[in-house]
């Protein structure tokens, strides 16, 4: 049995279908030998782009050169109402402050700091989803709200109960459904003043959650002037000053970084969650082996919770079938030659782990789900490779620690007192919003275990 995987188009369509197609859902929008090719070259009357597939070159544009190959400026236009100069859109020197200053935040020892605040979300979770036992549930809603607690509940100290907490996450739901991870303005020469002009109503919603997320950074200000604040993430990133210039963080540039925090933490620990449970429906087996190592922890600790083994597996299977964010743009800065192909400054060149991670030259069984893959030596020369999640090289991204925490928490809290089980008709399509969704929800049956 093949998980779902939208259809590839056809390899040759016209203009007009492929800008079709692209509105509709980017993923439907590539052709098949994608899946197969090391490079691929797109040209229009409007744009000009590589597909990089070839692990070598995405080595090379991620490791090894990354400021000859920097986050592209058309990808950032869209986001920028909401994100701002976050450190997931900004290049060079203002990019290099804010790692220096978030990076810590995020080493090994505040994820041992920030785990009973992730367990609490967890147990929350999983009490909720009492209360849904023998029926359907739309389990990316769920995931989406398990998710937004560990965040509040790690990042300020709230769970998504306070309302400030839950009115910002209904406004992030919004907001993600509107905002594609790529547009037209990625790729077509739009001018600025085009590319802001359609999407007001997501352009309101990023209004409204920066001023819910300015409002919680300045009550954290006041509690860090009066020694009262809580020790949590938001708490120590405002506390560190660039060991460089002696500065922290103002409160326009933390509010940029809460709003990536959020977006990056939520949306793509949501859908990986999500995905996961809907694979584990499809595979019974797999999901009774996962329950049964969850009951092997009753009560999970941060020394303990590294041997989830299964349920670790499992996310990371789930990570690579659908990555949730599907596709990374850089921009040539001077002009190249990838291939023995020309490669001229300002090309945008996408590195795709949606495509990457599926690669029928690489993976075995590439559409295939398969835990045990990762002990293979297919596999660990893959995961080497050929498996970016959570991108690569100095810009990978600093909660990737934190998701590998996160994801087999919740996943065998859940599973050690419910079964999901698949609905039959309603298989999920995959498409490429802000992250990897189903087109129309992922319903499962919820029974008690």
């Amino acid at each position: 049995m093949i998980p779902p995987k939208p259809a590839a188009r056809s390899d040759r369509v016209s203009l007009r279908r492929y800008m079709r197609l692209f509105r509709e859902d980017i993923l439907s929008a590539q052709p098949a030998r994608l899946y197969r090719a090391w490079m691929a070259e797109f040209r229009t009357p409007f744009f000009r782009s590589f597909l990089i597939n070839q692990p070598e070159l995405i080595r090379e544009v991620l490791r090894e050169r990354p400021e000859e190959f920097p986050k592209s400026e058309r990808i950032g236009r869209g986001l920028r109402p909401l994100l701002g100069n976050s450190v997931f859109l900004s290049n060079g020197a203002a990019w290099r402050r804010q790692r220096r200053i978030i990076d810590p935040a995020f080493a090994g020892g505040r994820l041992r700091d920030t785990f009973p605040a992730m367990q609490a979300a967890a147990e929350a979770a999983r009490a909720r989803l009492f209360g849904r036992v023998d029926t359907v549930v739309e389990i990316e809603n769920a995931m989406s709200h398990a998710a937004a607690d560990v965040i509040f509940r790690t990042l300020f100290s709230i769970p998504i109960d306070d309302a400030v907490a839950e009115r910002t996450f209904s406004l992030f739901r919004i907001y993600q459904r509107r905002q594609p991870i790529l547009n037209l303005a990625a790729l077509v020469p739009l001018p600025l003043w085009a590319s802001g002009v359609l999407p007001r109503r997501r352009d309101r919603a990023a209004t409204e959650i920066r001023a819910l997320i300015t409002q919680m950074t300045q009550r954290r200000t006041a509690e860090i002037r009066e020694n009262r604040a809580p020790d949590d993430l938001a708490t120590k990133i405002m506390t560190t000053a660039d060991p460089e210039t002696g500065a922290p963080f103002d409160t326009r540039e933390m509010v940029d970084q809460v709003a990536i925090f959020f977006l990056a933490g939520h949306e793509t620990s949501a859908s990986a969650l999500a995905w996961s449970l809907y694979l584990l429906a499809l595979f019974p087996d797999w999901q009774d082996r996962v329950a049964e190592e969850a009951g092997t922890l009753a009560a999970p600790s941060f020394a303990t919770v590294g041997q989830l083994r299964l349920s670790r597996d499992v996310f990371r299977e789930a990570l690579r079938l659908y990555p949730p964010v599907p596709m990374m743009v850089r921009e040539a800065r001077c002009p190249d030659r990838f291939r023995g192909r020309p490669v001229p400054a300002g090309s945008q060149l996408v590195i795709s782990p949606w495509h990457l991670h599926r690669h029928e030259r690489l993976w075995d069984n590439p559409d295939g789900f398969d835990p045990d893959r990762w002990s293979t030596e297919n596999g660990r020369a893959c995961q080497r490779r050929a498996y970016i999640p959570f991108s690569a090289g100095p810009r990978v991204c600093p909660g990737a620690g934190f998701a590998m925490v996160e994801g087999p928490l919740i996943l065998s809290t859940l599973l050690r007192d419910f079964r999901f089980d698949i609905v039959p008709g309603r298989t999920p399509v995959p498409v490429a919003h802000l992250t990897v969704r189903s087109r129309d929800g992922i319903f499962l049956r919820v029974r008690r275990r």
